[in-house]
């Protein structure tokens, strides 16, 4: 299934500011969706797609770092440029170490903002990827018992059947029976190829 499309919302409680930078961002071809509160975003974000926030810090009911704080919580792949015409250090560090990408004071610079949100869309690409693959992988698993997935454990590790059998106080027959179990339920017809279905979530 191919990866959709990217979006950037743009969570600002003033209207000049997200008709401004929705039209930036539609300007270079990404998809723009504006909020006016966290609450609006919340409601509206798509955790199946690449995504950026071009968020305020100041917002009416939950706050920009606060809005944050959620979404880390969630485990949100959307990731976060901050935008303020308050912005002060403490503030910035602390977005910085939650993991925004930035953080720019209005007026801010048209390409850095456009260069700070295509970084932020790659990494929430790369996180989409990566949990897709997660869930490849756990589903690959889930059809293993729980020592077959044991011994291919060690299997992946380099051992062989006599040094597994020996670490799972087992016999070789019973190792050997294991690995053409999970050999049958991969369809792989060599150790090599079992290591590769085991290691590539793809």
């Amino acid at each position: 299934m191919s990866e959709l499309s990217p979006i950037v919302y743009i969570v600002d409680d003033d209207p000049a500011v997200r008709d401004a930078v929705a039209f930036l961002v539609a300007s270079v071809g990404y998809s723009a969706r504006a909020c006016a509160s966290a609450q609006e975003l919340l409601d509206a974000l798509d955790e199946t797609r690449p995504a950026c926030l071009v968020l305020d810090v100041r917002l009416p009911g939950l706050s920009g770092l606060e809005l944050q704080r959620a979404l880390s919580e969630r485990r949100s792949v959307a990731r976060i440029v901050f935008i303020s015409g308050h912005g002060d250090i403490p503030k910035a560090v602390r977005a910085i170490h939650l993991g925004a990408v930035d953080f720019l004071e209005k007026p801010f610079d048209d390409q850095l903002l456009l260069d700070r949100i295509g970084e932020a869309l790659a990494a929430s690409s790369g996180d989409l990827r990566r949990r897709a693959g997660q869930r490849r992988q756990e589903r690959k698993m889930s059809g293993l018992t729980n020592r077959e997935r044991e011994v291919l454990r060690l299997v992946i590790a380099g051992k062989t059947s006599k040094a597994i059998a020996l670490e799972l106080d087992i016999s070789v027959k019973t190792v050997e029976n294991h690995r053409q179990n999970i050999m049958a339920k991969a369809d792989v017809a060599s150790v090599a190829q079992l290591i590769g279905w085991a290691c590539e979530p793809d």
